[in-house]
């Protein structure tokens, strides 16, 4: 952005934005608010949300898949967890975690799944995707209430290159 789209944006001359800039001119805090929020609006329009870096490649069981069964598409497809699904709505998440834990003889997935990980939309911003991947191990993606995508750290730290 440039100091004249800034002024302009702002409300202000161009000729003040460079006084600022080269600290000859000390600015009331309306002013450095009104920079601050220009700034921040150019900043999250420009963030990538969450339909950029999703993976929507859902490999997914139903609550009455076979553990074996999950085991086989684990390793298959070289994924650690497999969201539980049925007639399309998340219901539960079978991890590799999940098996070792709770596996004991137990033949499907609604005996052993855990609870359901978060579901956002598709347009939620990176910010909240990070905060939301410190606490879960994926998180789901939703457009009109369809499932269309998913994340994981994986694919999170892979956007960041």
């Amino acid at each position: 952005m440039t100091q004249h789209q800034l002024a302009q944006k702002i409300g202000i001359s161009q000729s003040m934005i460079a006084k600022l800039e080269s600290g000859k001119l000390d600015p009331t805090y309306s002013y450095v608010k009104k920079i601050e929020q220009a700034l921040e609006t150019l900043t999250s329009n420009q963030e990538k949300e969450a339909k950029d870096i999703m993976n929507r490649n859902i490999v997914s069981a139903s609550p009455e898949e076979k553990i074996n069964f999950i085991m086989k598409l684990m390793t298959k497809h070289s994924i650690s967890q497999v969201p539980v699904l049925e007639k399309g709505n998340l219901i539960g998440l079978i991890s590799e975690s999940t098996i070792l834990q709770k596996e004991n003889g137990t033949k499907i997935a609604k005996d052993i799944m855990e609870e359901s990980p978060p579901t956002i939309d598709k347009n939620t911003k990176l910010h909240i995707v990070k905060q939301l991947l410190v606490f879960y191990p994926i998180i789901f993606i939703k457009e009109r209430e369809k499932l269309v995508g998913l994340i994981t750290k994986a694919d999170l730290i892979k956007s960041l290159f």
